[in-house]
């Protein structure tokens, strides 16, 4: 499946290149948009300052509400009626931000950001700091950049107003650095509005002015366990104590690399480890204690890992494979692996492909440049994922910058505006 989707990938990258076009001019109305978004930009500069000073960690719900709340009013003053969304106290998450503006014209759009960073309350990086072209602060790449990307994109259209008639929702969760579980619920909202729209845009951060994302790989965790018998280390490999835990586990993690790690954009990563007489597993803080010694043959080895697919077809298909090579036991050992899903695929359809066609065409009426799709495998998961099954979509449309989820965090101020004025006109084409 996987070699088909590769296939039609690379053949729409090539038509896309091969069509590229002298470009259409800018309607009066398109550069009245960007003449707004030039007045709108010390403004903008000021707002994500603000909602960079202020904390919001996941688990910080306050500053997580507290931040919505600022978006929430900026949202209301052009023209969208918004909705704080809480989540039930199992979920243990603050909650999420919709906003829509109601209107029958174009495409019916759905934009995606999160208001929450990856810095606890007490992390020693709060706040912004300019330095030249570059600003330093806790999301103002990952991704409060990308939030006011969209919001002064809206604001410059509704200013202008060419939001009439418009048909826009925008989706900020509060919970995308770690999602609330279950994700039945905590991405409940977010898929039903996707079955109200017609194409997704998500606004995690730029991989480049000019790429786009058209596809992102779906992640999985899994946990193996293996028994073996406990006995004294001068009888390992006899008839009756067989091989230990410890050498089984090496086997079923050897051949995992063996016979998967060939696999294009597949990828399975043993992220801990802990064997011996005795493992305690603490899932809440994500830590295993073991206990053994090295005259004792081990008895019980934990793995917990990672895995990384494009389709859920791939997914599926690497699952079954990794628990086959589980069921082949050495000698008076057991296993079992089990599987949670947390994020699911979105593949490189044909729709992607041809809103990135429309996206590069842009650009190049812009004199900005082409705009090619970005390698799906230098990509990690995000919410757009959680609702491509059912809509067209892009994502990677937010600020450029780097250090993401390091106390370096930063974002270009060079290329800010020109995201922001590329953004509404793109808004712009599609809801006409």
């Amino acid at each position: 499946m996987w070699n088909i989707m590769k296939n039609v990938f690379l053949l729409l990258l090539l038509l896309l290149v091969s069509s590229v076009s002298t470009g259409q001019k800018l309607s009066k109305k398109e550069k009245q948009i960007l003449q707004e978004v030039e007045s709108l930009h010390g403004e903008a500069l000021q707002f994500l300052e603000k909602v960079v000073n202020m904390n919001s960690g996941t688990l910080n719900f306050e500053g997580v509400r507290e931040t919505g709340r600022v978006f929430q009013q900026a949202f209301n003053e052009i023209g969208f009626s918004t909705q704080w969304i809480d989540m039930p106290e199992a979920v243990n998450r603050a909650g999420h931000l919709f906003t829509e503006h109601k209107g029958d014209k174009g495409k019916k759009l759905l934009l995606i950001g999160h208001l929450d960073t990856v810095f606890d309350k007490d992390s020693p990086f709060q706040k912004w700091e300019q330095q030249d072209t570059i600003a330093y602060g806790p999301g103002a790449n990952d991704m409060k950049g990308g939030n006011v990307v969209m919001l002064y994109a809206l604001k410059a259209l509704y200013n202008r107003g060419l939001l009439d008639g418009a048909q826009v929702i925008v989706a900020l969760h509060g919970d995308e650095e770690s999602a609330g579980k279950p994700i039945t619920i905590s991405r409940r909202d977010i898929i039903e509005a996707a079955k109200r729209s017609d194409i997704a845009l998500g606004f995690e951060t730029s991989t480049g002015f000019n790429y786009a994302t058209v596809a992102r790989r779906g992640s999985s965790g899994w946990q193996l366990e293996v028994q073996g018998r406990q006995a004294h280390s001068s009888v390992i490999f006899n008839e009756r104590v067989g091989a230990g835990a410890v050498f089984e586990a090496s086997r079923i993690l050897y051949q995992f690399y063996d016979q998967l790690s060939a696999e294009e954009l597949l990828t399975f990563n043993p992220g801990t480890i802990a064997g011996g007489t005795r493992v305690e597993v603490n899932d809440e803080n994500s830590t295993m204690n073991a206990y053994g010694k090295s005259n004792i043959v081990a008895q019980h080895v934990v793995v917990k890992g990672g895995l990384r697919f494009i389709s859920e077809e791939q997914k599926e298909k690497a699952r079954e494979n990794m628990r086959k090579i589980v069921a082949e036991h050495l000698p008076h050992t057991s296993a079992t692996i089990t599987f949670t899903d947390s994020y699911p695929a979105m593949p490189p359809t044909e729709g992607n492909m041809a809103l990135l066609r429309q996206l590069n065409q842009l650009s190049l009426d812009l004199g900005q440049g082409e705009v090619q799709a970005f390698d799906p495998g230098r990509r990690g998961a995000a919410d757009i994922s959680f609702i491509a099954q059912y809509v067209d979509g892009l994502d990677g449309l937010g600020t450029m910058g780097g250090g993401a989820h390091a106390p370096n965090e930063y974002m270009d101020l060079r290329t800010f505006k020109a995201l922001i004025q590329r953004t509404a006109l793109f808004m712009y084409r599609l809801t006409r």
